[in-house]
């Protein structure tokens, strides 16, 4: 996997607090939706979300696992 490849979420992480930042429930919408990797740190990917949230896709970010996601399309 590598940035630009294009990635579905398909699972939200149990461990995942719902707070004042409502991380849960921005995870919760991104599942089933296809985003590119923007980044990597260890075994997380950033994901750019703004646009579940009706913003524009880098206004909000989340840092997800690798089993929680499946490529959908890679980049050459």
């Amino acid at each position: 996997m590598k940035i630009g490849d294009r990635v579905r979420v398909v699972s939200v992480p149990a461990s995942l607090p719902e707070g004042e930042l409502k991380t849960r429930s921005l995870f919760d919408l991104c599942v089933g939706r296809v985003f590119p990797v923007v980044g990597f740190q260890g075994d997380l990917l950033e994901l750019e979300v703004g646009a579940v949230l009706g913003q524009a896709p880098y206004l909000d970010s989340i840092w997800i696992e690798r089993q929680h996601v499946e490529v959908v399309a890679t980049t050459d």
